[in-house]
C-alpha cells in the first residue's frame, strides 16, 4: 500500500523533527499540510503501528497522550504554561543513575521529569513574569 506508507513517513518524520512529543490533533494538523485528505483515524493507525514497531513512543503530561520518537537518549520535559507546548530539554537536574538506592528500599531503573515554565516565544509575547 503505497498511501499508508506515505502516511507513516509523514507521520514519523514529523514526529522526528518535532521540538517535542506532540498530540495527536497537533500530528493530524502538520501532516494535512502534506495529505490534505488525511483523517484522523488514520492518525490513530499510524501511531499505533509505529510504535509496536518501536519507532514512537507515548509519553503522558499533564494527563494527555503525546508521542515523541524513540532514540533521542535521556531527556526531560518542558511545557509552556501560557501556549501549552512540550519541548524536549537534555539537561538533567537529577543525576541518579539506574540502580540507585533510595531510603526505604527502593532501588531507581529511570525517572522522568516536567519542567513548567514560559517558553522563548511566549516570553517575547507575554514579556516577564
Amino acid at each position: 500500500m503505497t498511501r499508508s506508507t506515505r502516511q507513516r513517513g509523514v507521520i514519523a518524520r514529523i514526529l522526528e523533527t518535532a521540538e517535542g512529543p506532540l498530540a495527536v490533533n497537533d500530528i493530524h494538523l502538520r501532516a494535512s499540510q502534506d495529505l490534505p485528505r488525511l483523517g484522523i483515524a488514520t492518525v490513530y493507525r499510524t501511531l499505533k503501528l509505529l510504535a509496536e514497531q518501536q519507532q514512537i513512543h507515548a509519553v503522558t503530561l499533564d494527563g494527555e497522550t503525546r508521542y515523541e520518537a524513540v532514540g533521542k537518549g535521556h531527556h526531560h520535559h518542558f511545557s509552556c504554561n501560557y501556549c501549552g507546548r512540550v519541548f524536549t530539554v537534555y539537561n538533567c537536574p537529577v543525576q541518579l543513575p539506574a540502580g540507585t538506592e533510595y531510603p526505604g528500599g527502593f532501588v531507581i531503573e529511570g525517572h522522568e521529569i516536567t519542567l513548567y515554565g514560559r517558553c522563548p516565544d511566549c516570553q517575547k509575547t507575554q514579556g516577564p513574569s
